[in-house]
Parts: C-alpha cells; structure tokens; sequence
C-alpha cells in the first residue's frame, strides 16, 4: 500500500492527464475530472468511474448540461499500489479506461484491448 496525502494524490492525476495523448482529451466536451477518497459504497475495489452519457448514446446534448464526470478513487488506487511507479502506472489505467467510457467504448472491449 502506498501512503500519500489528498493534494499529493491530485497532484499525480494531473499530471497523469497532461500526460495523455492530445487526441484523446481533444474530443472530451462538457467533462470535468474529480478526485473522491472511495466510492459511496466504501469499497476498495472500485478505482474509477465515468459519471455520465457515452458520446455514442447523445443525441440532444448541450447548453445547460452539467458536465460529465471521470472520478478517481484515492484510497482504492493506495491500496491497490505497492510503490509509486506502480501508482501511476494503475492512474494512468484508470483514466484511459474512464475516457474511453466517455466515447463509448465498453468494458468487454476495453478487457479486449487490454485497459480494464
């Protein structure tokens, strides 16, 4: 399990997203990205989640929507990581598995690709 504190932990899933390629956040529209400590079940096993409607399943989308949101768990990517590289490594998972949620791409295909 890695310790690391809230701010640190934002501070890596920033980086991790500056770090994605330009044409997968080039398409992300009206989506904000939030960091939670756990799911509102408390589990351990949930590292993210797409809050939202895949752009594949929109059809009247627009003014005076409320963003989409891709969550990052916290405590679940701690104490799935033994050591920071690793850490990373599972953020940056997350974050593709949750983008790819966004342009509708499910979690069969995603076990298919490798990124679930």
């Amino acid at each position: 399990m890695v310790e690391l504190d809230a701010e640190a932990f934002e501070g890596l899933v920033s980086a991790e997203i500056e770090a994605l390629p330009a044409e997968m956040l080039a398409g992300l529209d009206n989506v904000v990205f939030v960091v939670e400590d756990r799911p509102e079940d408390g589990s351990l096993d949930l590292l993210g989640l797409y809050d939202g409607l895949a752009l594949t399943e929109r059809d009247r989308y627009g003014l005076g929507e409320l963003p989409d949101r891709i969550i990052v768990y916290r405590e679940p990517h701690l104490y799935a990581c033994d050591d920071l590289p690793q850490l990373r490594d599972e953020i940056h998972t997350t974050l593709v598995h949750e983008i790819a949620h966004f342009y509708g791409i499910d979690d069969a295909r995603l076990h298919e690709l490798g990124w679930a």
